[in-house]
């Protein structure tokens, strides 16, 4: 089985769960995760099997999109409602921040800043990861790393409840982000809820829960749900190869395109259909990138 299976991860699960969750219903080791989501955040988990492995970075790295609950007013040790509670500002009855303030406060985060991890998260320093110091007491300092922030919207507010969606680059923790627009505000701010709705092009739609999976299984439709690793790349043109090509692309080897094509990432089709790679072409000439055979 080869390709890629969007789990709708449930609350209470780490991706790793997941993931060898999924290897005893689908029998099978070469299985992966495409990045983690807290054991407390639900939503799109994209989990590569087989060949498909091989995607398992790139996906990593794809843009994603977050549907998130903020608490004013409150700060925690793991920057959401998990947490042991460490602060809580008061904020008298009519001094709330006005739902103008929210949005603006929100809106400034748009394109990017520079965001600090939280100490309770995957993230290594000295190939150590920061939530296992964090176990054992210990909060270091920590850089504040770029983070690009390319859409986030206001949904709804109800002091001391905020509800926004965000669409983020790699490395964003909406957590921190959370943690910062309390500071905007000039108070606190705690995650309460996080659905992740969306990675690359796979969203809520496109996902199963584990207990579907395994309905799926028994009754011999799983292939259904399995996506090909050639629709991560379908924004790419397609290529199909001539026969006197395909041994050099199964060897990972150059090829010489005819006919004008212009310069550019193709995804490879062999001449029976079966998606083989993702060359680059320039000058008419094709150089491996990604192979998949």
């Amino acid at each position: 089985m080869d390709g890629i299976l969007i789990i709708n991860k449930e609350k209470g699960f780490t991706s790793n769960d997941v993931v060898q969750v999924l290897r005893g219903i689908l029998r099978m080791k070469k299985i992966g995760h495409t990045g983690t989501l807290d054991p407390s955040a639900t939503g799109v988990l994209p989990v590569c099997l087989g060949k498909g492995t091989k995607l398992v970075s790139l996906l990593t790295d794809k843009e994603k999109e977050y549907r998130a609950r903020a608490r004013l007013g409150v700060s925690t040790d793991t920057e959401d409602m998990t947490g042991t509670v460490l602060e809580e500002k008061d904020i008298p009855e009519g001094k709330e921040p006005d739902i103008t303030a929210v949005r603006n406060a929100l809106l400034s985060f748009a394109g990017g800043y520079d965001q600090i991890p939280p100490m309770y998260s995957a993230k290594k320093v000295n190939g150590k990861k920061l939530y296992e110091l964090a176990r054992e007491g210990q909060i270091i300092e920590r850089k504040p790393c770029h983070v690009e922030i390319f859409d986030i919207e206001l949904i709804s507010y109800e002091f001391p409840w905020v509800e926004f969606s965000v669409r983020c680059g790699k490395g964003t923790y909406v957590r921190s982000l959370i943690r910062d627009f309390g500071n905007k505000l000039g108070t606190l701010s705690a995650m309460e809820e996080l659905v992740r709705t969306r990675v690359s092009n796979f969203t809520l739609d496109d996902a199963l829960t584990l207990h579907e999976v395994e309905e799926r299984v028994s009754s011999g439709n799983i292939m259904e749900a399995v996506k090909s690793p050639d629709t991560v790349f379908s924004a790419l043109p397609e290529l199909m190869a001539d026969k006197d090509n395909e041994r050099l692309i199964r060897n990972g080897n150059t090829f010489s395109v005819s006919g004008g094509l212009k310069d550019g990432d193709y995804r490879v089709y062999l001449s029976s259909g079966e998606f083989a790679a993702v060359y680059s072409l320039n000058k008419g000439k094709a150089r491996i990138k990604r192979m998949f055979l």
